[in-house]
């Protein structure tokens, strides 16, 4: 087994994470540092730590959260503000898939298996994900196709999206908008770059799995079965 997919399945964190662990020496296997991508493991004999904490691989988690506005999608937070795991009644180490940030509210996976995570989260796989907009102002046909079509943020374009407006009146615009990224605050970029303030804003779906179809209420969870995990990736 390759050292970065050893270390995202012990639950230390995703693939992609791990790597750069990896790069930065703080790995040893039988007491000797390891920085190399390519590094082969034995998880059954080798020895593994991380900061001179030994890693075992764990039973793997995944569990849906109907995620609150007022916490930030972070294991902890150097501010003191309330995290998403102080939702989760678990002792097993686990971490956010992606992030919704600290107004934003909706479902949010958490797992400690890396692999599973680095699929959702990467855009080469194409996972949507759907969130419900209001916006405090309509939106023209024109900015309507520019979202569509990508729009520059933070000096570099987002990719191609779906969106469709749901209602609008003179107070507010309602709008469904499918992405397959994760950049930081992007929906809320977006929209801050064609002078439209979202009011409120709700992630309802990842790929096939609804949050209203799993039945959990604001702040609550639940763990995710064999067919509910196929959803988030077919």
């Amino acid at each position: 087994m390759r050292l970065q997919k050893f270390l995202s399945h012990s639950g230390l964190a995703s693939r992609r994470k791990c790597e750069e662990v990896i790069k930065s020496k703080k790995i040893k296997v039988n007491n000797k540092i390891v920085d190399s991508m390519g590094f082969e493991i034995d998880a059954n004999n080798d020895v593994v730590f991380y900061k001179n904490k030994l890693l075992k691989l764990e039973k793997s988690i995944y569990i849906a959260l109907n995620k609150p506005i007022g916490f930030v999608t972070t294991v902890k937070d150097p501010f003191g503000r309330k995290c998403v795991l102080d939702l989760i009644k678990i002792k097993k180490r686990i971490f956010p898939v992606g992030r919704l940030d600290y107004n934003t509210s909706g479902l949010l996976i958490l797992t400690n298996d890396g692999d599973f995570a680095n699929k959702i989260i990467h855009p080469r796989n194409k996972i949507f994900k759907k969130y419900i907009v209001r916006t405090e102002k309509k939106i023209s046909d024109k900015k309507l196709k520019m979202i569509k079509n990508g729009i520059v943020i933070d000096n570099k374009k987002t990719l191609p999206c779906k969106i469709k407006i749901l209602s609008e009146n003179m107070f507010h615009c309602d709008l469904e908008i499918k992405i397959s990224e994760g950049r930081n605050r992007q929906i809320r970029k977006i929209f801050e770059k064609l002078n439209n303030k979202i009011i409120f804003l709700k992630r309802i779906a990842i790929n096939k799995l609804e949050i209203k179809k799993l039945n959990i209420k604001i702040s609550e969870y639940k763990f995710l079965n064999d067919m509910e995990k196929e959803l988030l990736l077919r």
